[in-house]
């Protein structure tokens, strides 16, 4: 599979959204959406990662897929909000690059310790 620009994603997203006449849910169902599959998500972690199995019975979801339900609605709550997901993205990681600069060790800091 190719790699998709989240741009692409965005356009791919509204073009499948664009043929309902219902559109994009509002956004207080998106965010309600949003916190069902996150959910969900924190299920197929805790089964995976967690000390509780999977009843027999249960369906076969993975985490991957959960991911990808998070991704769609994140792009249907940004499109219907006008929001450009990259854009968003470079603001965040100038936030993280600035202000969190220097919250956590540092990989090179930790070499660089071990060696004294």
């Amino acid at each position: 599979m190719t790699e998709k620009s989240l741009a692409e994603m965005q356009r791919e997203v509204d073009a499948y959204i664009s043929q309902f006449k219902e559109g994009y849910f509002s956004p207080l169902a998106m965010l309600a959406r949003m916190s069902e599959e996150v959910g969900e998500l924190a299920r197929e972690v805790n089964h995976s990662y967690g000390e509780k199995p999977k009843k027999n019975d249960e369906a076969d979801n993975s985490i991957e897929l959960e991911l990808g339900d998070i991704l769609f609605i994140t792009i249907c709550f940004a499109n219907s909000l006008g929001i450009d997901l990259a854009e968003a993205h470079d603001k965040v990681m100038h936030k993280f690059n600035t202000r969190d600069k220097d919250r956590w060790t540092r990989i090179e800091e930790q070499t660089s310790e071990n060696d004294q």
